[in-house]
């Protein structure tokens, strides 16, 4: 008789000082933002019900509890951006993932500009995004956006040439482009959007150390959480979890002890660094206060919203989350034949079923 193998999930957020909170708006605006989205047609409908199962609007609303209604949007907009340029890049060629970055870096730096007839959807998802973002954004959040979320889509060009050249890189030099290809930088920017923190502030490098123990603790909880649909569907070579099993010729319980270490060493430079903030003046000092207690709630928002969305652990989230025990997925083949439109968005539990042989 077969054993069911499992994953151990552990508890990421044992030591982490913020709790969980949900902004009161979440179930309007997410469903504000899921029509939006949905007016531009941008799955199958099987694939677009898998994906408005993973809830990012919910994600918005964990990540921003404070927002106002307007940034609470654009946050849960950004989500959707993420996660539909995720769906699309991830099965395509560095050339066509590259004709699509460039769509969407023009979108975004010119939302003011009609996009072009036949391009992908994703130039005027991108765009109108922007352009609502704007409203609601002083210029130094907008700025610092479009800088990170530039940095980002270069980034998803790079991971899709390791994926096509079969790149298999260092675990810093993992870390090191993880910070820009998870989206952690842009996914901040919400948190700041109704704030004026100088460029001398946002990017002294006290401030842009705690911001990147942030960025680095979402990389954690995101590649914990995902390692069993990324690996079910062979998407897991942009996982730290892989490239630690990989570069300490370890298994998957080794790599998590490696993992568990390496948060806890960025949770205490975090915790200790918000201690040692210098000052700018009073009026700097409490914006700032407000962003690093903002963006602090980002890993325990990533958390949450893993299991209580439906985007890794499908129906059984919030078991899982008291179990910390996780079935693994069975390995398949990626379907590289379906792209934009077309491409398949999977239900956990779907990729649970036994494979055809």
């Amino acid at each position: 008789m077969n054993v069911q193998p499992y994953l151990y999930i552990p508890d990421l957020m044992a030591s982490w000082p913020w709790p969980r909170r949900i902004n009161p708006l979440y179930e309007e605006v997410a469903a504000e933002s899921n029509a939006w989205l949905r007016s531009f047609a941008p799955f199958t409908p099987q694939s677009q019900h898998a994906f408005e199962q993973c809830d990012f609007g919910r994600l918005a609303a964990l990540a921003y509890p404070d927002a106002s209604r307007d940034i609470l949007r654009t946050g849960a907009d950004l989500m959707n951006v993420f996660f539909i340029i995720d769906e699309y890049t991830d099965v395509e060629s560095e050339d066509v993932v590259k004709e699509m970055v460039d769509v969407a870096f023009d979108a975004v730096h010119h939302p003011e500009r009609a996009r072009p007839v036949g391009e992908t959807i994703l130039g005027e998802v991108v765009r109108q995004f922007a352009e609502r973002a704007l409203r609601s954004a002083t210029p130094e959040a907008w700025a610092h956006f479009v800088e990170s979320f530039t940095d980002y889509l270069r980034s998803v060009v790079s991971e899709a040439a390791d994926r096509c050249n079969g790149t298999s890189r260092t675990i810093d030099s993992f870390i090191k482009i993880r910070r820009e290809n998870n989206g952690g930088r842009p996914s901040l920017s919400p948190c700041e959007l109704h704030l004026a923190i100088p460029d001398g502030v946002f990017y002294h490098p006290h401030v842009v150390e705690l911001r990147m123990c942030i960025v680095d603790m979402i990389t954690v909880v995101n590649d914990v959480m995902s390692y069993n649909r990324e690996q079910a569907t062979e998407n897991d070579h942009y996982n730290l979890l892989t490239v630690v099993i990989r570069e300490l010729n370890t298994d998957f319980d080794g790599a998590m002890a490696w993992v568990i270490d390496f948060k806890d060493r960025i949770t205490a430079k975090f915790v200790e660094g918000l201690q040692n903030v210098p000052s700018f003046g009073p009026e700097v000092d409490q914006a700032l206060k407000q962003y690093l207690q903002a963006i602090a709630n980002w890993p325990r928002c990533l958390d949450s919203w893993s299991f209580e969305s439906k985007r890794y652990f499908g129906r059984r989230g919030l078991e899982y989350q008291k179990t910390r025990r996780v079935p693994l997925l069975p390995r398949r083949k990626p379907e590289l034949g379906l792209h934009q439109e077309q491409v398949c968005v999977h239900m956990i539990e779907g990729l649970a079923q036994p494979i055809a042989v």
